[in-house]
């Protein structure tokens, strides 16, 4: 073949990739799950379902005490330390803090997150005679806050919209509903997705990236509102999905 019959020969298309399925999820059953805030109601319901579920969780709490007390409370495994322990110890961290006190505990734990997944589900919110209304921080939203407050952490958020009443439940064997997963990375989206499919009856879906967290946050005070005129523990499903 002449150089001239080569450089008229077509170039051929590289074979593409085929495209990743995205229920194929990671095993996340090893990891250790410390909440920061895992004594009140959303953080001592994540842990209980999930511990539950076969997960390694630590609660902590400001005082190591009061973290240990929940942890025998609750039982399946579960242990208590204070917050920097269990940042320290853990390779996912729930944040599930009151929003009052959300910046001033990542501030003081940013050394112990660094390198950690943070799922933060803190819901900025504010209440008066009329109800409950959504916040908005100066970052965007409280994922936002945190990404800003902890540089060296890889910040998702998920979680917000389950009752804790429902996690709490010892009746209830599954908790019907999804969970938004949103963040920047998404092999970091996908092991909070898998984690929150470790809970029967959950499944974690990808909602876009932490831009975008400032509406699902907001979104608990329209549930609050459904939860007061129905009487009920309202969460959500996406459909077609």
């Amino acid at each position: 073949m002449t150089s001239t019959d080569s450089a008229q020969q077509p170039e051929k298309t590289p074979a593409k990739a085929p495209a990743k399925d995205p229920w194929d999820l990671p095993d996340v059953s090893g990891l250790v799950v410390g909440v920061l805030g895992g004594t009140g109601p959303q953080g001592k319901g994540l842990a209980h379902r999930l511990a539950k579920a076969g997960q390694k969780v630590i609660i902590g709490s400001r005082a190591a005490e009061r973290a240990r007390a929940a942890a025998e409370e609750l039982g399946y495994g579960i242990e208590g330390a204070d917050n920097a322990e269990t940042a320290r110890r853990s390779d996912i961290v729930i944040v599930a803090v009151p929003w009052e006190g959300h910046a001033a505990t990542l501030e003081s734990l940013r050394e112990e997150l660094a390198g950690k997944l943070v799922v933060d589900c803190v819901n900025p919110l504010g209440f008066d005679k009329k109800g409950a209304y959504a916040l908005k921080p100066e970052e965007g939203s409280a994922a936002e806050q945190a990404a800003a407050l902890l540089p060296d952490s890889r910040v998702t958020a998920a979680f917000h919209h389950l009752s804790a009443v429902l996690l709490q439940d010892p009746e209830i064997d599954e908790i019907d509903t999804d969970v938004m997963v949103l963040g920047e990375v998404r092999a970091d989206v996908e092991i909070v997705q898998a984690l929150a499919g470790r809970i029967p009856g959950m499944r974690g879906i990808f909602a876009g990236r932490l831009r975008n967290a400032h509406q699902v946050e907001s979104l608990v005070a329209n549930l609050i509102s459904v939860n007061r005129r129905y009487k009920a523990h309202a969460g959500l499903r996406v459909t077609d999905v």
